[in-house]
């Protein structure tokens, strides 16, 4: 990772008071006041001005490249300790010793912010984080000068170094915080000190290092420490695990369907490949919000952003052109057409929660569409723990009763959601398998040779399955696409 410093440089200096620890110097003590204006943890990254952060890992120790960061012009480097072939080395360099660099860098993350005069806005949840980070940042940069979290810089390293990029006029910043174990969104949260914190949902994620939902629920639930005291909590007001906890202060609202939210969606309907709706706001009724997107999934995220819109004083017009400006990123939910084969393509990651709402998304648009079948390549969902095998069958079960008509497989843990389907009603003549996710042509091929033209085809599997390149095959070999026959 590389991110540039969006204020004016910084010091070593600076950094040693911000931090602790030792400067050490190579070359003079007159190197103290060198400057970075970039922080990389990745050594083939760095340049002249590069503050090199040398972290400790299970396989890469970040300490045995900071010779490599120095020989790229790099003068700045944050550690642990002092490799002893540099002791020798003729290298001018300034270096900061310190106990932890991954907690270094968080305390400068958090000096550097207070330096700035914005609102921020947290966000965590096990499915729907960018979503409904991206709905939120399309309704403040309405108003005002916005900074958010970019790509997959949500991690106890990732959103620290974000904030790092935030410039002197920021108003109000979003910071997506993701987590693989207990304690890692209380890290982070201290870090933001956050206004407004989000919790999207509860889901199945990380079960396989947190037990159970429940312990989900209560990591989820650390960004609370952060929050600042009169900062504002919004919760997933159809999640039983987040109803009456005990981590929940007075300035808790709900978001969501249920009848007692305090921010609840209603009357939801498609409208031109629009999806419309209305919100109720503690008694307000908000006719036609819309969106550009289809699904309920986004309605929450939608909801999310209206509620934070209201907190943050901003008018019912201001919120609702933001929404309707809001534009999908990545590979999540694009959907568009491939001749004459519709592609919903959802590949940046899985969970079971979001593979069945990404079913529910694949029946809607088939619907509108009225003809052609429902399809879909589904591939492996990782992190599951015990639960593995029985998530992936209940996606199966759930492609089967949603109306699904031919099943694609991707990866030897989808073989369960081809079980799934079986069990659900889908003749095992129309599921098509490949355990091997290093070969996506296998699967391109079963798609090319078994797809009608008219179909509808939902691709989704977790990250590491990659299956955006069974797409980019099709793209390739479009032209074996089956076609509708012109009436002469």
């Amino acid at each position: 990772m590389k991110v540039n410093v969006g204020c004016n440089a910084l010091t070593m200096y600076e950094l040693a008071g911000i931090c602790g620890g030792m400067l050490c110097f190579a070359g003079g003590e007159a190197n103290r006041n060198v400057p970075f204006r970039s922080v990389c943890t990745d050594s083939r990254e760095t340049e002249k001005d590069s503050l090199f952060v040398a972290l400790g890992g299970a396989r890469v120790d970040g300490h045995d490249y900071i010779g490599a960061a120095l020989s790229l012009g790099s003068e700045c480097v944050l550690c642990e300790r002092i490799p002893d072939t540099l002791n020798s080395a003729e290298r001018k360099y300034v270096a900061l010793v310190v106990q932890d660099t991954l907690r270094a860098v968080g305390e400068l993350a958090k000096a550097y912010d207070r330096r700035i005069n914005n609102r921020k806005v947290a966000i965590t949840g096990s499915v729907g984080k960018t979503t409904t980070k991206e709905f939120v940042a399309a309704v403040l940069s309405e108003n005002l000068r916005l900074h958010k979290t970019e790509g997959n810089y949500n991690s106890n390293i990732g959103m620290p170094l974000s904030m790092l990029t935030m410039r002197n006029d920021t108003e109000v910043s979003v910071l997506e915080m993701g987590m693989s174990n207990a304690g890692e969104i209380e890290y982070l949260s201290r870090i933001a000190e956050p206004d407004i914190a989000i919790i999207t949902n509860i889901g199945s994620s990380h079960m396989e290092y947190l037990g159970s939902r429940e312990g989900i629920c209560k990591a989820k639930l650390e960004i609370v420490k952060g929050l600042k005291q009169d900062g504002i909590l919004l919760l997933n007001g159809d999640e039983p695990l987040l109803r009456d906890r005990e981590e929940i202060g007075e300035n808790a609202y709900y978001v969501g369907f249920a009848p007692d939210c305090h921010f609840r969606a209603q009357n939801m309907r498609l409208v031109l490949g629009n999806t419309v709706f209305d919100l109720s706001i503690g008694g307000r009724l908000v006719e036609n919000v819309t969106i550009p997107t289809i699904g309920k999934h986004n309605v929450y995220a939608a909801c999310f952003a209206y509620a934070v819109g209201v907190n943050m004083g901003l008018s019912d017009e201001i919120i609702k052109r933001g929404l309707r400006n809001f534009k999908p990123i990545g590979m999540r939910q694009n959907i568009y057409d491939i001749g004459d084969i519709t592609i919903i393509e959802d590949c940046y990651n899985a969970s079971p929660e979001s593979m069945k709402a990404a079913i529910a998304v694949l029946r809607q648009v088939s619907e509108q569409k009225a003809r052609g079948r429902m399809t879909a390549l589904l591939g492996d969902m990782y992190e599951l723990g015990a639960g593995t095998d029985r998530f992936h069958e209940e996606v199966g079960l759930e492609f089967a009763r949603e109306g699904g008509s031919a099943l694609y497989t991707f990866g030897e843990l989808a073989d369960m959601i081809a079980g799934g389907a079986m069990l659900g009603g889908i003749p095992c003549e129309n599921i098509y398998r490949n355990r091997n996710v290093r070969q996506p042509e296998i699967s391109g091929e079963m798609i090319l040779s078994t797809i009608a033209a008219g179909d509808t085809l939902l691709v989704k599997a977790s990250r590491g399955a990659a299956a955006e390149r069974v797409i980019r095959y099709l793209k390739e070999n479009q032209d074996r696409l089956p076609r509708f026959i012109e009436k002469q």
